[in-house]
């Protein structure tokens, strides 16, 4: 019998094999497929940009962190655009590093008969384990053009240490 050649898929499988049954963790890797399609990178792009389309700003409500583990501290790096430093609080708890923060913007317009008022208010928490334990007492911080750094020295017993193989 002469093999019969599929033209919609082109793949040039008989009939017999295209219609067998797939094995059976296909649908799990469809339904896998399916949702890093869903919820890939930028599946809340369509969100922001119709937020921006009707004038509503879009704030994130957790801010992006970098974090840094160096040979003697720990840097902790936040992007916090447009926030003051008297509306952050950090803390530190054993390894366990807490960013918090209020926001609050207001903004007004007056044109004759026209007048607008719009209030945005939120607040933010975000924790994160730290990679080593450190001196929460000498740690420093900066604020400067949005970005938070927070250097925290480690603690001597948590700092690395090359072993000799004898």
């Amino acid at each position: 019998m002469a093999e019969q050649t599929n033209a919609s898929s082109g793949t040039g499988q008989s009939a017999e094999l295209q219609s067998a049954p797939r094995r059976s963790m296909a649908a799990y890797e469809d339904m896998e497929r399916m949702f890093d399609e869903l919820f890939s990178r930028g599946w809340m792009r369509p969100f922001r940009e119709r937020m921006a389309d009707l004038g509503l700003p879009w704030e994130p409500k957790t801010p992006k962190l970098d974090i840094l583990d160096r040979e003697e501290e720990v840097v902790v790096r936040a992007e916090v655009p447009g926030m003051n430093k008297e509306d952050l609080e950090i803390s530190v708890v054993g390894t366990r590093f807490t960013i918090k923060g209020q926001t609050k913007r207001e903004e007004k317009e007056e044109k004759g008969d026209y007048y607008r008022c719009e209030v945005t208010r939120g607040s933010f928490s975000r924790t994160v384990t730290l990679p080593a334990e450190v001196d929460d007492a000498k740690a420093k911080a900066q604020l400067n053009n949005g970005i938070l750094e927070v250097t925290l020295p480690k603690l001597e017993k948590a700092r690395k240490r090359a072993i000799t193989i004898s």
